[in-house]
């Protein structure tokens, strides 16, 4: 219905343009997140400039980008409000800390366990966020400072440039890709209110409005090598490091669901241990400039992919025009009409959200389409960090679950009396209880023989269940043989270690998940 990915050829020229549009698209963004977070709009815009230029010369992803983001203000408001913005400084420093080590270690390959139908989830809850965060531009204050929804001829002049910002965006890329269709739509709508004078509401109203002083602007100087001024001792410590790994859960966690996204949609491959890497670095170089940090931002990397960035230069020209902008043009950018940036992101939102999952719903198992709309739901009502948690931990219960019934035995009486029971189906603490049920103490003849070969013993609960067998077979005055069980497993079992039939040729060779093995 909505391309989300540009025909252009990957070029430079592509690259730059590409980055204005998204340079022009992170203002007004990382300006709203410094408010969510209750810091001056600099501390949000350096920390957009930062965070972009560091993750697009060293971060995993070519092609995504990164800033500010409402994700981790939401958390950093309260720390702000109790502790003060040094305080948020020193956190974001740990944070940054924190995620170097995750991708020090890899850790970023887990991210790749995250089940399709929780991608789409995440998917849809965000491009629903984001829908509902523009909602906020449509909003005006009024004598008392109180913001109100626009009415009469103000909001009808909004929703119509709205309207032409996401036809341009839609329908140029027929007739050209020159230039990145939401570049024109910027520059077209811009110049109409400009040369017709239209009354509708700019960039610097919106800037106005939100911090109440008549006198606000973007313009600044370099960002300020600036030390946290708190005391760097253990109360400090347990004050921020609660901060600091909430922050880096929900930042790795937004920046890699976004790379494996941009994977899909360019269908190559990132490198997500690097990008943890290189998001840490952003964030620690954020703590010691005055910025309050970051993470991957979905819909500016969509508006960069659908505009044809897919370097590494689209990032970094994003970055550098942004510091441009606040050095050199804020009043050029002040001056653009917020709905022209409304309808970018509008179309973004259009083109992220997988409209194909309502089709999918009648398709899929039901569980599959119940965490997907469990994960868009608690996205939009807490995080993203939690609906992915969430979504995760519902899957593998679910998995659990199905997997727990497909456990059982062929049963027969082999040449020499004795009762085999043939296991078949993984054996882990989701399929005890069944596996238990499938034994017949009190009838089986005196010797009996469970054989593992077409079985998995998959942790410590299935071991266990094991040892409680066999403890049960021995009080009936009965000889249980245990064949083919991997050397692992006979090594963890205590009650039934004396009952295993070694067979050093035919023995799996696997690893229990197991504590006692670590």
């Amino acid at each position: 219905m909505f391309n989300l990915i540009s025909k252009a050829p990957s070029s430079a020229k592509n690259d730059i343009l590409s980055g204005l549009t998204v340079a022009l698209a992170l203002v007004p963004e990382a300006v709203a997140f410094a408010f969510v977070a209750q810091v001056d709009p600099l501390v949000g815009l350096y920390a957009a400039f930062i965070v972009g230029l560091i993750t697009s010369i060293f971060g995993g992803r070519p092609g995504m980008i990164s800033g500010a983001t409402g994700a981790l203000a939401v958390v950093m408001v309260s720390l702000v409000v109790e502790h003060g913005v040094e305080y948020l400084f020193a956190t974001v420093l740990l944070m940054g800390i924190l995620q170097v080590i995750a991708g020090v270690f890899k850790l970023g390959k887990f991210i790749r366990m995250v089940p399709h139908p929780v991608m789409l989830g995440f998917v849809n809850g965000l491009a629903i966020v984001i829908f509902l965060a523009q909602l906020g531009q449509f909003k005006v204050a009024d004598s008392h400072g109180e913001l109100q929804w626009m009415q009469g001829s103000p909001m009808y002049i909004m929703l119509g440039l709205v309207a032409l910002t996401m036809f341009i965006i839609q329908f140029l890329p027929k007739l050209t890709t020159a230039i990145p269709s939401s570049l024109a739509a910027i520059l077209v709508v811009t110049g109409l209110v400009i040369g017709f004078d239209l009354d509708t509401r700019s960039v610097l109203d919106y800037l106005k409005d939100m911090s109440g002083n008549v006198d606000a602007t973007i313009a600044g100087g370099f960002p300020q090598f600036h030390i946290p001024m708190v005391p760097f001792n253990w109360e400090t410590f347990t004050i921020i490091f609660p901060y600091a790994l909430v922050l880096a859960a929900i930042g790795l966690i937004e920046s890699l669901l976004t790379l494996t996204l941009i994977d899909e949609i360019t269908e190559t491959r990132g490198n997500s241990n690097r990008e943890c890497i290189g998001q840490g670095a952003a964030n620690m170089t954020c703590g010691v400039f005055g910025a309050m940090g970051g993470c991957a931002m979905i819909g500016q990397s969509m508006i960069n992919i659908n505009s044809g960035g897919r370097s590494r230069l689209s990032g970094i020209t994003a970055a550098l025009l942004l510091l441009g902008f606040i050095l050199f043009a804020a009043g050029l950018i002040e001056m653009i009409p917020l709905a022209a940036l409304v309808g970018v992101m509008f179309m973004v939102v259009l083109g992220t959200f997988e409209w194909s999952s309502f089709r999918l719903m009648n398709r899929v198992p039901k569980t599959d389409a119940f965490v997907i709309v469990l994960v868009s739901g608690v996205t939009v009502i807490t995080d993203l960090a939690i609906a992915v948690c969430v979504g995760v931990i519902v899957s593998a219960l679910v998995f659990a679950w199905e997997h727990a019934k497909h456990i059982y035995t062929s049963n027969y009486i082999d040449d020499e009396g004795s009762k085999v029971y043939e296991l078949h189906g993984p054996l882990f603490f989701g399929s005890v209880k069944n596996f238990a049920d499938l034994f017949d103490v009190n009838s089986d003849p005196s010797d009996v023989i469970i054989e593992f070969k077409h079985s998995r013993v998959a942790d410590h609960s299935a071991i266990e269940a094991i040892d409680n067998l066999a403890e049960r077979y021995t009080k009936a005055g009965k000889k249980l043989h245990l064949r083919h069980l991997s050397q692992d497993c006979r090594d963890l079992l205590e009650k039934a270690k004396d009952l295993v039939e070694v067979n050093v040729i035919e023995d799996p060779k696997y690893k229990v998940a197991s504590d006692k093995l670590a």
